[in-house]
């Protein structure tokens, strides 16, 4: 076998590139399908108790093989003013939680008056995750119409919209009196991340799918058409995620390590196979030609984004007229391919042809999945390092960081803080906004540069903790940059409070590895994705259909 080095984290860790990530086979979506699959899931609705109004309450079951999980959603009927994707709402759709058992009819009636409140009310530990939904009203309205009048919607614009339904927050670990992670995180079911979220959104689509058909009924007076399971399965679940999940890159950064380098390893080791098999290659091959029509049916309205997209189509054209010319059963032919886009295709292209050369390889790389969670906080600051050893790694992790001229204003025009609405995270403009003062530590190039400047007059012999004695302002990062000694994929590579930042790649990054397609910014601050999208139902979810149901079938030729 071939030795290839991983990938170094001064190109992986670059924010343009964190923002062209994909979905892979080790996307947390993916990791849990095939994990239901493969453990022979079984699922049942249990309760169905919603009025041709559309209002009332369901539950859907997800057994395990030693623990059920069950979905409670609540449906309402939201006047359409009080529609909104902002967090701000206090009112939606549809509202959700995941239940660790079968609820009694007595957590029924307790989670009716707390679910539906959302953050204004209370749930406990037996509820693992808290959720809301709104519709896409056009193509709701649309496919509830059609169905009525016993016909089949139009898949063109089921394929325009792709979902029935968005989730504005899906929230876990701990928030509003939810079970904290340390709970389940033994559970196996549970141990990569965010899978009761995943588990969650999935059981959504289900109910989603239900919701839609009963209203249907309820207007055909029980005669309606019954909506095409291969219609339902293109249909997923929508999501609109705005600035409160881009500071979640920079406060986990063990975590975010893990992730990233657990993609770098699954693709080394794929870079270090000598020779692939004729199925390798077929695998590779035909999966190309369907995400090909993922990238071909990808619309924005965002001028970043719809760059991209013109990039990645070019890409397209020269992987495919270079692999007319390429024999992959030659030796170390992936590494070859790689080390050809490195030169031939944008960053996006790039990063799109990592995610599809690691799915002949499950095998290979998906034990990785179990590498990806973080179970303890074992960072304690050393306090014995000496001044010299923490000048040196500073000199050597940070030399972005110190390459910065911090006293420019573009360097430090934005800020940081926390809304004192909604307690969620906003970034304001530092020299036009009175926020200094509210500043969140979401900078640390800037801290890492502050730091090295008081090095300066500070002995080589010294110990840390005689430092942070005299500054305690640089404690948290200190810490920091000895955590990055130790993992190397855990800090962004970029100035993250410039006039240039975009915080929307660090939200494609972690969307990416939750499996989400479609990637649709709204601005440079929020964007619109779907999950899901052609993911067996829960009736047809089996070890042949558990995998590849990310790319859809290729278009006849």
């Amino acid at each position: 076998m071939t030795q290839i080095e991983l990938r170094d984290p001064k190109q992986v860790m670059r924010l343009a590139r964190l923002g062209s990530f994909h979905q892979s086979r080790l996307s947390f979506m993916r990791i849990l399908t095939r994990r239901m699959a493969r453990e022979n899931w079984r699922f049942e609705r249990t309760e169905f108790d919603i009025n041709p109004q559309g209002v009332g309450y369901a539950v859907y079951t997800a057994h395990a093989p030693e623990q059920s999980y069950s979905l409670v959603a609540f449906a309402h009927d939201l006047p359409p003013e009080q529609r909104s994707d902002r967090v701000i709402a206090e009112a939606w759709d549809a509202t959700f939680t995941l239940f660790d058992g079968i609820p009694t009819e007595d957590d029924i009636t307790r989670l009716a008056q707390n679910v539906p409140r959302q953050e204004a009310g209370r749930v406990s530990e037996t509820e693992l995750s808290l959720a809301r939904a709104n519709r896409s009203v056009r193509l709701w309205e649309h496919v509830v119409s059609a169905l009525a009048a016993g016909q089949q919607p139009d898949p063109a614009q089921i394929d325009a919209v792709g979902y029935l339904m968005r989730t504005t927050a899906v929230y876990g670990s701990g928030k509003f009196g939810a079970a904290d992670r340390e709970m389940t995180n033994n559970r196996p079911e549970f141990r990569a991340p965010f899978q009761v979220e995943m588990l969650s959104v999935y059981l959504i689509r289900w109910f989603v799918t239900d919701l839609v058909q009963h209203m249907a009924d309820a207007r055909a007076n029980g005669k309606a058409a019954q909506l095409d399971p291969q219609l339902a399965r293109c249909l997923g679940i929508g999501n609109s995620t705005g600035l409160g999940m881009a500071p979640f890159l920079l406060n986990h950064p063990q975590l975010i390590n893990n992730w990233i380098a657990a993609r770098e390893r699954a693709l080394q080791s794929v870079r270090q196979v000598r020779v692939a098999t004729d199925a390798e290659i077929t695998l590779f091959h035909e999966l190309r030609a369907r995400a090909e029509q993922t990238v071909l049916s990808w619309h924005s309205e965002h001028p970043v984004q719809i760059e991209k997209i013109a990039h990645l189509t070019c890409d397209l054209a020269e992987l495919e007229a270079h692999l007319s010319q390429t024999d992959l059963c030659k030796e170390n032919a992936w590494d070859s391919l790689y080390r050809w886009a490195e030169g031939a295709l944008s960053t996006e292209g790039q990063e799109w042809l990592v995610s599809l050369m690691l799915e002949p390889y499950g095998a290979l790389v998906d034990d990785e999945a179990d590498q990806m969670a973080q179970l303890v906080d074992d960072h304690a600051i050393d306090g014995v390092m000496r001044v010299a050893e923490l000048r040196s790694l500073l000199k050597e992790l940070y030399d972005w960081a110190l390459a910065i001229d911090w006293s420019q204003p573009e360097a430090r025009a934005r800020a940081w803080y926390v809304s004192e609405e909604k307690l969620e995270p906003r970034l304001g403009e530092r020299f036009e906004e009175p926020i200094e003062p509210y500043e969140q530590p979401l900078a640390p190039g800037r801290d890492a540069a502050a730091l090295f400047e008081t090095l300066a007059d500070w002995p080589d012999e010294a110990e840390v903790a005689e430092l942070l004695l005299a500054h305690p302002e640089h404690r948290h990062i200190l810490r920091r940059v000895q955590i990055v000694a130790r993992a190397p994929y855990a800090e962004i590579h970029d100035n993250t409070i410039s006039a240039e930042v975009l915080p929307i790649d660090m939200l494609r990054c972690k969307l990416s590895f939750f499996g989400a397609t479609q990637f649709d910014p709204r601005s440079d601050r929020w964007v619109r994705i779907c999950m899901y999208a052609g993911a067996p139902l829960p009736s047809e979810l089996s070890a042949e259909t558990s995998d590849f149901w990310i790319y859809p079938e290729a278009a006849a030729t």
